[in-house]
């Protein structure tokens, strides 16, 4: 699968890469290149990786749906 490289040099890894090596947001990875000169790309190890906080703990779990307009209402005092 062809990526283009950005003006900034930054590409995408195709999703079955990232799913295949357990690569999802925040995870560091090492770019080498081996003995033929091919790229090698590497998830760093684990101990990198960014251990989950408070937030984490409780994202997803507000049973108060609130509609957009309803909130702003409240948050503006509008009667």
């Amino acid at each position: 699968m062809a990526t283009t490289v950005t003006s900034k040099g930054q590409v995408t890894i195709p999703k079955h890469l990232r799913d295949s090596m357990d690569i999802h947001p925040g995870c560091k990875v090492d770019f080498e290149v081996n003995q033929e000169g091919e790229p090698v790309l590497r998830k760093c190890g684990s101990s990198e990786a960014r251990s989950p906080d408070r937030f984490d703990a409780v994202a997803g779990t507000a049973d108060i749906k609130w509609r957009t307009d309803e909130l702003m209402a409240l948050l503006r005092g509008d009667d």
